[in-house]
């Protein structure tokens, strides 16, 4: 499977301040990174420079699956945007784009090998998505 690039959006109903304060502060991920109810972050931690390290635990609530996502800052723009390169080795970049009173959130990633494109893209669209019900709700 070829690897390719995947881009995932939302507008949020809130100012770009906010919404990169809840994007990046550890606090505010473990309460929307996840793609259902059933899932859950239950630790993360950001160490937002170039050279840091992101890090959130990934489980299903009842045990049976999960995995630890980390990733290293090639680059960031306070407020604006940030790179970053996954364990793996792909590439992804969250860009904020100020739109008044709301914000556009769009995260472009390199695919994986192991799953389709079409089940990454509802995957990432379903934790962006859960990003904005808990921003807009917080």
């Amino acid at each position: 499977m070829k690897t390719e690039k995947i881009t995932v959006q939302a507008i949020i109903a809130a100012d770009k301040k906010k919404v990169w304060e809840y994007y990046t502060n550890p606090v505010h991920i473990t309460k929307w990174n996840f793609a259902s109810d059933d899932w859950e972050c239950p630790a993360a931690s950001n160490d937002m420079r170039t050279g840091g390290k992101y890090s959130a635990r990934m489980e299903a609530k009842d045990g049976s699956f999960g995995f630890d996502f980390e990733a290293i800052y090639d680059e960031i723009i306070e407020g604006e945007i940030f790179n970053y390169t996954m364990g793996d080795g792909r590439k992804a970049a969250v860009i904020f784009n100020d739109l008044g009173n709301k914000t556009e959130v769009s995260v472009t990633f390199d695919t994986e090998t192991e799953n389709s494109a079409e089940m990454q893209r509802d995957g990432w669209q379903a934790i962006l998505n859960n990003f904005k019900k808990y921003s807009e709700a917080n």
